[in-house]
């Protein structure tokens, strides 16, 4: 069924709840965890005002961008692997030193056990990149216990990221790294690090910023992390985001992505993206333009 002009927009403006898509023999799904809020020019500063007048539909009713926090799971028979760890049971007010608003997590391992499974059945859990918002619960201990949720589990990170996460700790970012370091297993480029999951290192976000490219039933999805924060960006791939550590870079890799987001049987999934975290780019005019799946 086509989704409707109301609905895309409400979905703009909400964080995504479960959702799922099936590619072949493995299905993959969104487990919301929280959200944040991005004071849009502070997060897209290349951006202007006029812009937001134009596109009013991406804000909510304090007009501020939403995005998802969450992780995705990728199912295949029995076996089950998480890449990203939400931001963990814990809520800040906005940070006048960053463009961010409020964030809050919480709910991922609630949504995991929706979807039929406990943190023990999670083998792995790979990593987009060392941003707080991916690594909540990696550190955080669990619910009535004293170890993180997925300590049992391998934590993978591309090796270039983890090789420079001493920027990370000049920024605060020490507990977190320490309580993941006995855990870390690195990865490189191109690895298959799952049935049909394969690494893809693009710095621009980060120094090792990774993508995680999912095939299966003639199908692929790309997971591409905080390549992109905002469905508008696809439109406007030279929008980069204030806390990318190489905007330009980052830009060269967004134009890339979103090409290759337009090729048959391919999938994007945008963790950021509000209610649209699953979608497909395809031709508005002459312009790409992101198309949420309904699954």
């Amino acid at each position: 069924m086509a989704t409707s002009v109301v609905d895309h927009d409400e979905r703009l403006r909400r964080p995504a709840g479960i959702r799922s898509v099936r590619l072949g023999d493995t299905r993959v799904s969104f487990v919301p965890d929280g959200a944040v809020q991005l004071p849009p020019r502070g997060w897209l500063p290349d951006t202007t005002d006029e812009v937001w007048t134009a596109h009013p539909d991406y804000l909510d009713d304090s007009g501020h961008l939403v995005a998802s926090i969450g992780g995705l799971l990728v199912e295949n028979g029995d076996r089950a692997l998480l890449i990203d760890a939400g931001f963990g049971p814990q809520t800040l007010p906005p940070d006048p030193g960053t463009p961010r608003g409020v964030i809050h997590g919480g709910a991922l391992l609630d949504n995991l056990a929706e979807l039929g499974r406990r943190p023990e059945d999670i083998e792995a859990v790979a990593f987009t990149h060392l941003h707080p918002d991916h690594l909540g619960w990696a550190w955080h201990p669990a619910p009535g216990g004293d170890q993180p949720a997925f300590a049992h589990a391998d934590y993978l990170v591309s090796e270039p990221e983890w090789a420079q996460r001493d920027l990370l700790e000049t920024h605060g970012m020490t507990e977190e790294l320490t309580a993941m370091a006995p855990h870390v297993r690195t990865v490189t480029d191109g690895q298959e690090i799952f049935p049909g999951v394969r690494v893809r290192v693009g710095v621009g976000h980060t120094p090792g910023h990774a993508e995680y490219v999912i095939t299966s039933g003639g199908q692929r999805l790309i997971a591409f992390g905080d390549a992109l924060h905002s469905p508008i960006q696809v439109d406007h791939p030279e929008w980069s985001a204030a806390v990318d550590h190489d905007p330009v870079r980052s830009a060269e890799h967004r134009r890339r992505l979103v090409a290759e987001l337009e090729e048959p049987h391919t999938i994007g999934f945008g963790v950021h993206f509000a209610d649209v975290v699953f979608g497909q780019v395809r031709r508005d005019g002459d312009r790409p333009a992101w198309r949420p799946l309904d699954a």
